[in-house]
C-alpha cells in the first residue's frame, strides 16, 4: 500500500511539472506570434494593428484600378480644368510690415461652432491690421464656459496651436497672449469699453466708431458671435486684407499638437489599405433642419424636436415664417439637407463600387446610426473617428480632465408624500372608480436625453455639466474631420448652410480644398436638381434605369466645374472663406509641359468660364504681379 501510495504521489507531482512546462510554451509561442505580427512586413504594419485594434475592417473584393484607366479618372482624377489654378496668399502690392507703436489692444470673445470661430478669427486679425492695434489672442467662450474640461488647454489652445499663430502673422500683425495686468484687472471689473459686433460688420464700422474709442482707452473688447464679425465681401482697395484672411486661414491657424497629430493616425489608418477614399459631411444638425423647416423628413420625436426648435427660433427672431413648412417643398427646393440614402445612391450611379471607402464627418448626424443604415447597406466600408481611434486616444487628446459630479441627484420623496401614497394603498372599502393615485414625484433625471423634456415643458432643459464638457469636444471632434475632410481625394457634402442660413462647416471645407488644391474631386452638389432627379425614380429608387444613371453622372461631373459659379453667387457673399477665388489664387501657364496634365491658354480660358468675374491673375512674380494687378484695376 505504501509504495503505491507513494508512486501516485510522484505520478501527480510529474503531471504537475507537465502541465506547468505546457502553460510556460504557450504563453512564449503567443509571445512570439505577437512579435512576429508586430515587426515583420512593415508596410503593412499600421493596417495590421488598425484591423486589430480598431473596430474597421475593411473588406475588398474589386481589384484596384490603374492609374491611367478612364474608370478611375472619372472616380478619382484631377479636375484638369482647374489643375492651373494654385494658391497664391502672398502680399502682392504696397503691404508694410506692422508698427511697433499700435493704437492700443484688442481683446475679442468669440462665440459659435467650430465654423463659426474660425471665420472669426479671419476676421479680427483684418480688424486688428486695419485698426493698426495689438490683437490679443481670442478667447473661444465654447471653452471658457465648459465645466470639467482639461486646465492644461484654455481658450484658444484648446483648438488652436497659439505658438505657431503668433509667428505666421509676426509680419501681418501685433499679437500677445495677454493684456497687461493694469487692462487685465480693469476687464475683470468690466472697466474697459465693449462693442457687440453687429452682423456683418463693414470696415467703416470700426473706423468710425470703434477705432476713436480705441484711441481715447488704449483697449477695446469685442464680442463677436455667430462667425460675421466682418463682411464677406469688402472693397477693391480692400484686396489684401482679403489675402490676409487666407494666410489667416490656410496657415496661421494650425490645430495644436494632440488634435493634429491624431488627425494624421486616422487619416493614415485610411490610407492604410493603399485606396483613395470619399469624406462625406452630411450637414444633418437640428438646428438647420429646423430653420429651413424640414421636420417632416424624420418620424417621431425627431419631427417633434425640430419643430420644437424651430419654434424656439421663431420666438426670438432667428426664423421669419410659419411654424409648419411643407418639408417636401423644401427638399424639391433644394433647401433642405440630402439624405445619407440619397448621397449613397447618388455614388452608386456615378460608378463608385460598394467596397469604396466613405468616411462620415460631423460633430452630429441627427436622427442618430438608423440615418446611415441605408449608406452602410450600399457601402460595405463606412467610417468615422470613433471607428478608427481608441478611448486612449481619445483621452490623451483631451487631457487630464476633472471627475463630474452628477448634477441631478436622485431626491427621495417627502415624507408627506409617503404618507399620501400609503394612506391610498391601505384605505379600504374603495368606492367605485377608483381616486387617481397621488403624482409620482417627478425628477429632472427623468427628462434628460433627446425627447424625455419634450411632453413636460416648454423650454428645454439647461446643459448638464456632461454636456458643457461634449460641446467642447466636440470642437476637437470636428478639427479632425476638417483635416480628413481637406485632404480626401474627394469630398462630397449633403447640405452646405448652418442653422442660421450661413455656409457651414462643408462650406469652409471646400474653400480650403479650392484653395489647397483646386483640382481635386469636390463634388458642390445642386440640391434642387438633385431632387428633381431623384423624384423622377422616387418609387423605384434601387432600380434606376440607364438613361436616368447617365443624368446623374453628366450632373456630377458638371459640378465639379459649374458648382464654383454657384458659390459665387451664394456663399461668397455671406463667407469669404467658402471661396477665396481670385484673392488667394493665380493661373500658372508652363509652356515647358507637354502632358495633358499642362496648363495651357484653353484651360486657362476654360477657368475664366467658370468663375466669370472671379478670374485669378496669372502667376507673375515681383514688379510683373503688381503692375497686372494695378493694369486690372484700372
Amino acid at each position: 500500500m505504501g509504495m503505491k501510495g507513494e508512486g501516485k504521489m510522484l505520478f501527480r507531482s510529474k503531471m504537475k511539472w507537465v502541465g506547468l512546462f505546457g502553460l510556460v510554451l504557450s504563453a512564449f509561442s503567443i509571445f512570439t506570434h505577437f512579435l512576429l505580427a508586430r515587426y515583420t512586413g512593415e508596410g503593412i504594419s499600421e493596417y495590421q494593428s488598425s484591423i486589430t485594434i480598431f473596430s474597421w475592417r475593411p473588406i475588398f473584393e474589386n481589384a484596384d484600378l490603374y492609374r491611367t484607366s478612364p474608370l478611375y479618372r472619372r472616380l478619382w482624377g484631377p479636375v484638369r480644368r482647374l489643375e492651373s489654378l494654385h494658391p497664391h496668399a502672398n502680399p502682392r502690392g504696397n503691404y508694410a510690415a506692422p508698427i511697433l507703436q499700435t493704437n492700443g489692444f484688442l481683446f475679442v470673445r468669440i462665440r459659435g461652432g467650430f465654423h463659426e470661430i474660425r471665420s472669426s478669427i479671419c476676421d479680427v486679425v483684418v480688424v486688428a491690421r486695419l485698426l493698426n492695434a495689438t490683437l490679443v489672442i481670442p478667447e473661444i467662450q465654447s471653452t471658457t464656459s465648459s465645466k470639467g474640461i482639461s486646465s492644461e488647454f484654455k481658450s484658444f489652445a484648446y483648438l488652436y496651436n497659439e505658438d505657431q499663430f503668433m509667428v505666421a502673422l509676426a509680419e501681418d500683425v501685433r499679437i500677445v497672449k495677454t493684456l497687461p495686468k493694469n487692462l487685465k484687472g480693469a476687464r475683470r471689473k468690466k472697466k474697459i469699453p465693449s462693442f457687440r459686433v453687429p452682423h456683418a460688420a463693414s470696415p467703416y464700422f470700426y473706423l468710425h466708431h470703434v477705432l476713436p474709442v480705441l484711441n481715447r482707452h488704449s483697449v477695446v473688447e469685442l464680442v463677436i458671435s455667430d462667425g460675421d464679425g466682418l463682411r464677406a465681401i469688402l472693397p477693391p482697395h480692400f484686396e489684401e486684407y482679403q489675402r490676409l484672411r487666407c494666410r489667416v486661414a490656410f496657415h496661421a491657424l494650425q490645430f495644436r499638437q494632440e488634435v493634429q497629430e491624431l488627425a494624421t493616425k486616422i487619416l493614415n489608418r485610411l490610407r492604410a489599405p493603399g485606396r483613395p477614399f470619399i469624406a462625406y459631411d452630411p450637414g444633418m444638425t437640428r438646428d438647420a433642419l429646423a430653420y429651413y423647416g424640414c421636420a417632416e423628413l424624420f418620424q417621431d420625436v425627431h419631427t417633434e424636436l425640430i419643430q420644437h426648435r424651430r419654434l424656439w427660433m421663431i420666438k426670438r427672431g432667428i426664423v421669419k415664417g410659419n411654424l409648419s413648412v411643407n418639408s417636401a417643398e423644401q427638399h424639391l427646393n433644394g433647401s433642405c439637407p440630402l439624405m445619407p440614402e440619397e448621397v449613397g445612391i447618388l455614388l452608386r450611379a456615378y460608378g463608385y463600387p460598394w467596397d469604396t471607402i466613405i468616411y462620415v464627418s460631423g460633430g452630429e448626424v441627427f436622427g442618430g446610426q438608423k440615418k446611415l443604415i441605408p449608406l452602410h447597406a450600399m457601402f460595405e466600408n463606412v467610417v468615422d473617428r470613433t471607428a478608427l481611434s481608441t478611448a486612449w486616444e481619445l483621452s490623451n487628446m483631451y487631457g487630464r480632465e476633472a471627475n463630474l459630479v452628477d448634477k441631478y441627484p436622485r431626491i427621495p420623496p417627502s415624507i408627506k408624500q409617503e404618507r399620501k401614497l400609503g394612506k391610498w394603498k391601505s384605505s379600504s372599502p374603495r368606492p367605485r372608480p377608483l381616486p387617481p393615485p397621488p403624482a409620482r414625484p417627478k425628477y429632472p433625471y427623468n427628462i434628460e436625453g433627446w425627447w424625455g423634456w419634450v411632453a413636460e415643458s416648454d423650454n428645454e432643459p439647461e446643459s448638464t455639466v456632461m454636456e458643457l464638457r461634449t460641446n467642447a469636444h466636440k470642437l476637437l471632434w470636428e478639427a479632425i474631420d476638417y483635416t480628413i475632410c481637406v485632404e480626401a481625394d474627394a469630398f462630397i457634402p449633403g447640405f452646405d448652410r448652418d442653422g442660421k442660413g450661413h455656409p457651414n462647416f462643408a462650406s469652409l471645407v471646400m474653400g480650403h480644398r479650392l484653395y489647397q488644391s483646386a483640382a481635386s474631386k469636390t463634388y458642390r452638389l445642386d440640391r434642387k436638381e438633385v431632387a428633381k432627379l431623384l423624384e423622377e425614380i422616387r418609387d423605384h429608387l434601387y432600380e434606376a434605369n440607364h438613361t436616368w444613371i447617365t443624368s446623374v453622372r453628366r450632373h456630377l461631373r458638371k459640378t465639379l466645374l459649374d458648382g464654383l459659379t454657384e458659390e459665387s453667387t451664394r456663399s461668397k457673399a455671406e463667407s469669404f472663406l467658402s471661396l477665396p477665388v481670385p484673392e488667394c489664387s493665380c493661373l500658372r501657364y508652363d509652356t515647358t509641359e507637354t502632358s495633358f496634365h499642362a496648363s495651357s491658354p484653353l484651360a486657362h480660358s476654360q477657368v475664366k468660364a467658370a468663375l466669370g468675374d472671379y478670374t485669378p491673375l496669372p502667376c507673375l512674380d515681383g514688379q510683373r504681379y503688381i503692375l497686372a494687378v494695378k493694369g486690372q484695376r484700372k
